[in-house]
């Protein structure tokens, strides 16, 4: 690895699975800076949200730790601002760092609205700008960083934030920089959309995945077509941000990383939003580009779980990792050298009292789970509810949980997640679960 530390540049969306990435089957999207970055860089193509739900998984990727860890058990919950930090790692190593956009990690569902003074409270980010009111994508507000007097913001909340996210890039010359960038998109609303994004895709013309029943598909054309366009702007926000770097002198020397919190169902399997264990739900983009260190064109298999992100960062960058980090690093891996993929990565889904039924449909069940290379496994506080062999039915359509044949197979499954349970300091009653009958969500 080079002694010249790298940049990090690490942005995230919300809500954006791995399947509406450009070139995945029966998808639509038009994406030309995403594939790029993938053109040049590496795609993890197992890369999983441990909880998909948007507080938890920043909850994790900010601390290092499991949810029971850290209390953030579901959405509009407080960080706790102890140990080590994602923004502190980096800036005891000698980083300027900087945290814009969506911040989740408050005491209400769209943010406290609150501004937090420098110090605690940031997570160890000097440059923090915490966007509020963002739910509707435009009419976002932030903080002037000295006063602390709200500032609204007019126009699409997306290309605000990056307009930002480009004056801290050209501001940064001295010393390196990790930037986390959290944009919006493509979270609901839809018809959110800029129009002239919507414009790129027919409504009626879309193509939807196998596992989306018949029925749904009028009424989720609308939807996909807003999905879709949300995607196309943040994709050009993206390639704003990889200009500014190349114009700066600083592609060449910046680790840039894209991914999302979490995906969301669009009606597969006749469902809407996200806490599942689903493949539209849990697996997300993760590409990762880094000149000289991490081969161009290329994806790879290996799991990479949310609880792993904090530690991958800092091994890509050369940062020391805290103790504290639960995760693995998984930076070997990406960089193309000799590593073991792990078993398996942990699934869970703890608590709903903040899910929103009006957005998300039925209230989904509680459950722990693995996924592995082969399977995906999930048991629900009120009994076994899910098994997929993945690699012979992509689409998990063949629920595989009541075969007799594949018995075995979930004991086996099942001894992964009593372990699981115990390194996340779960306390899911997984020995009372497996005594009931399986039931189908």
């Amino acid at each position: 690895m080079s002694s010249v530390r790298p940049n990090v540049l690490f942005i995230f969306s919300d809500e954006h699975r791995a399947c509406s990435m450009p070139g995945e089957s029966y998808c639509d999207v038009l994406a030309p800076n995403l594939a790029r970055l993938a053109r040049e860089g590496i795609s993890v193509r197992n890369c999983i949200s441990n909880y998909p739900v948007c507080s938890p998984y920043r909850a994790m990727l900010l601390s290092g730790r499991w949810p029971f860890q850290t209390g953030v058990v579901d959405n509009a919950l407080h960080l706790p601002d102890e140990g080590v930090s994602l923004g502190e790692a980096f800036r005891r190593a000698g980083y300027h760092t900087g945290y814009i956009g969506k911040w989740h990690l408050s005491l209400t569902d769209d943010e406290a609205g609150v501004f937090i003074p420098k110090g605690p409270g940031r997570q160890g980010f000097e440059d923090w700008q915490m966007w509020c009111n963002t739910r509707d994508h435009y009419g976002a507000f932030t903080f002037d960083p000295d006063t602390g007097e709200s500032i609204r913001r007019e126009g699409y909340g997306c290309t605000l934030m990056t307009d930002a996210a480009i004056d801290f890039v050209a501001a940064q010359t001295e010393t390196p920089w990790m930037l986390v960038l959290s944009w919006v998109p493509p979270h609901p609303p839809y018809q959110a959309a800029p129009p002239e994004a919507k414009q790129l895709y027919d409504a009626m013309a879309l193509q939807f995945r196998p596992n989306v029943p018949f029925e749904p598909r009028a009424e989720m054309g609308s939807y996909v077509q807003g999905y879709y366009a949300h995607i196309s702007a943040l994709d050009a926000e993206l390639g704003r941000l990889l200009d500014k770097l190349d114009a700066t002198g600083q592609s060449a020397k910046t680790i840039v990383v894209y991914t999302s919190d979490h995906g969301t169902m669009l009606g597969s399997h006749g469902l809407r939003g996200k806490r599942l264990p689903y493949n539209e739900a849990c697996r997300v983009p993760f590409v990762v580009r880094q000149p000289g260190e991490v081969a161009a064109n290329r994806s790879i298999e290996l799991l990479l779980g949310t609880i792993d992100l904090f530690p991958s960062l800092c091994g890509l960058a050369g940062v020391p990792i805290p103790s504290r980090c639960e995760g693995a690093d998984c930076s070997a891996a990406i960089r193309g050298e000799m590593s073991a993929s792990p078993e398996g990565v942990f699934l869970m889904h703890i608590q709903r009292t903040n899910a929103d039924p009006g957005r998300a449909g039925r209230l989904a069940p509680l459950f722990r789970g693995v996924r592995t290379e082969r399977f995906t496994y999930a048991i629900a506080d009120e009994g076994r509810w899910c098994l997929y062999d993945d690699r012979e039915d992509p689409y998990q359509i063949r629920n595989l949980v009541d075969d007799p044949a594949y018995a075995k197979t979930i004991d086996e499954l099942e001894g992964l997640v009593a372990g699981w349970l115990e390194r996340a300091h779960d306390p899911f009653p997984l020995g009372v679960a497996r005594t009931k009958s399986s039931v189908h969500a």
